[in-house]
């Protein structure tokens, strides 16, 4: 379908490609990847024609339609969203207009959205509807732009399989490596200028890519070596008349070998940040919270509490109430009856990318991260900033020239520069490339406080989180574990109540079968046992672990050799410790691989 033979394109000084080619056919699912700044969205608006290279031949099958999503600010009108997603139909039917509002449905919106006028919604809405207008379109090919920016996680998992059954070609570009994998059959890398293809998911192309930087770096080090013996011998041998014809000839030898270049180092770099007080054990506690908007009643009663130390993640469909249950422990929004209870020496964090009129539009980026009470080294600020995407003299802007993506980035590393102890963060992945992404993961990971996050990134989700969260109408249902344990819970929980055949009649009759109520609470009762040992075995656990390791390191002290006894009841002990864990683990697999049917309801 389309063709990019030998391009070069630069901008000023700055080169972007040369001698860069691509063969895109129908059917084709590439994912674009390469650091920020190497050219990935102009090559984009060189496929689209609106942008030309300077060098080089782009050449489009004829007939052939593309469609592209940028990374923010597609134009919507003042038609309705109904109207707007169908506007590239002159005419459309009513096949069509079933299928669009379907695709508006996927992507979250509900019946009552058809009617509103696409141009008065917020900046992500708006983006929404461009995708469904793009998707209705159908065109041969579809270019997106980071398309994951500005959908939740359930809207994201629609799109995602939708994009899996689509009949045309899809050429992307995504900072989210578990859309990536789901996508894309191979990824296209930007390297050295030149675009190379990698026929695999992304986790092949990191391995692959890692690979291949190590043998580049072992033969760039034996040329280094062989050419540091070239000059050592002509500087020896140049001035003596005996041998200086074999150093000319050693100088004309190196004149002509070529050199093994190193590409630019990448930006992945692990940040050690500062660290929090220690709270108690309670870090936050809702009681018999209640929370409307209007006629909408979001939370009755709602019992929720977190735990120091745990690093939970929000999911559920859009409207859940995932953003409104952050905001009530953050304290950003009021209840309107209940109480919100901290924890002691508990310091909230609260984290969202259209909360940004904390920043002081008359500073610079600098002076914006440097101002804490942490009093962090410039260079500790200049190397965070530049791993989020504010390298070089970009560190002096002013804040009140930023776009909004900019300032998001901004807000995230002066939380980072000067954390506190619980940290809620609403899409902390959304303006962020790939690398700045697994940077922020580290230092999560290191964190040593509370973390509570929604996001749309199952990779981000997976790497951090030890507890989900399901929210769905007002109930907030606790799994422990990552997301992959809570989807295959939650897919057993649906089937397991499918199957429930005497429950199932009651329900789908309406009547309230007091059978079935009992059956409920009994499985709720389980479940709350089940968390509870959950939890004071992996208590338990890491006590043991830290108390195996201390002893680990007294046997290892050559000082005690001489104390017979005292190695045998270190040893004894030792003993007893890895027993209590091999049952301990075993009960704990028991547990998390054999729950009850029904999950924990903080609700009720």
């Amino acid at each position: 379908m389309i063709t990019l033979k030998n391009i070069h394109k630069s901008f000023g000084a700055q080169e972007l490609l040369n001698g860069a080619s691509l063969q895109i056919n129908a059917g084709d699912r590439f994912a674009l990847v390469g650091p920020n700044g190497s050219g990935k969205s102009t090559l984009m608006k060189m496929l689209l024609g609106e942008e030309e290279p300077d060098g080089g031949e782009i050449s489009i099958k004829r007939g052939v339609r593309a469609g592209y999503l940028p990374q923010e600010n597609a134009p919507v009108s003042d038609r309705s969203v109904l109207e707007e997603a169908l506007s590239g139909h002159e005419n459309p039917d009513d096949r069509l207009a079933a299928e669009a509002k379907a695709v508006l449905m996927g992507l979250g919106f509900t019946l009552k959205d058809f009617g509103r006028k696409a141009s008065a919604l917020s900046g992500g809405w708006g983006m929404r509807v461009a995708l469904a207008r793009l998707l209705i379109d159908e065109p041969d090919l579809l270019l997106l732009d980071e398309p994951t920016n500005h959908l939740d996680l359930e809207a994201l998992l629609w799109f995602q399989k939708y994009l899996q059954e689509y009949a045309g070609a899809v050429f992307l570009i995504s900072h989210d490596r578990a859309f990536m994998n789901a996508v894309c059959g191979a990824i296209v890398s930007v390297q050295n200028h030149k675009l190379k293809m990698y026929y695999g998911d992304y986790e092949f192309y990191s391995a692959e890519f890692r690979a291949e930087q190590e043998r580049l770096e072992s033969v760039y080090q034996r040329q280094q070596e062989e050419i540091a013996k070239m000059e050592e011998f002509i500087a020896r041998n140049r001035a003596r008349a005996s041998t200086a014809g074999r150093a000319q000839s050693m100088i004309k030898r190196l004149e002509r070998l070529e050199l093994v270049e190193l590409p630019p180092e990448s930006k992945k770099v692990k940040i050690r940040f500062p660290q929090p007080q220690r709270t108690g054990l309670m870090a936050i506690r809702l009681k018999q919270a209640y929370k409307s908007y209007g006629e909408i009643k979001v939370y009755q009663g709602l019992d929720f509490e977190i735990e120091r130390g745990w690093k939970m993640a929000f999911v559920g469909h859009n409207g859940a109430g995932k953003s409104t249950l952050l905001k009530l422990l953050a304290g950003v929004v009021p209840l309107d009856a209940g109480e919100r209870i901290l924890g002691l020496n508990v310091q909230v964090g609260y984290y969202s990318q259209h909360r940004t009129g904390q920043l002081d539009p008359g500073k610079t980026v600098f002076q914006e991260a440097l101002a804490s009470n942490r009093g962090n080294p410039e260079q500790l600020v200049r190397t965070v900033l530049g791993t989020f995407l504010f390298p070089g003299d970009s560190v002096f802007k002013p804040v009140s020239v930023l776009s909004g993506g900019e300032k998001s980035r901004l807000a995230m590393v002066k939380l980072l520069l000067d954390p506190p102890n619980v940290l809620l963060l609403d899409e902390p992945t959304t303006h962020l490339d790939m690398e700045s992404v697994e940077a922020l993961v580290g230092a999560l990971r290191d964190f040593e406080g509370t973390l509570c996050c929604i996001s749309h990134d199952v990779y981000f989700i997976n790497a951090l989180a030890n507890h989900i969260v399901h929210v769905d109408g007002g109930r907030v249902v606790l799994y422990p574990g990552n997301y992959d344990y809570f989807e295959r819970r939650h897919k057993q929980t649906q089937s397991e109540r499918d199957i429930s055949s005497p429950q199932r009649a009651a329900a789908l009759n309406g009547e309230p079968s007091s059978e079935n109520q009992k059956e409920r609470r009994r499985q709720r009762a389980a479940e709350r046992e089940r968390l509870r040992r959950l939890e004071q075995l992996g208590r338990q656990i890491d006590a043991d672990t830290a108390q195996l390791e201390n002893l680990s390191r007294d046997l290892s002290n050559p000082d005690i050799y001489g104390d017979y006894g005292r190695v045998q009841a270190i040893g004894r002990e030792m003993e007893k410790l890895q027993e209590a864990l091999r049952l301990n683990e075993g009960e704990r697999s028991r547990l998390e691989g054999g729950a009850s049917g029904a999950s924990s309801d903080n609700l009720k």
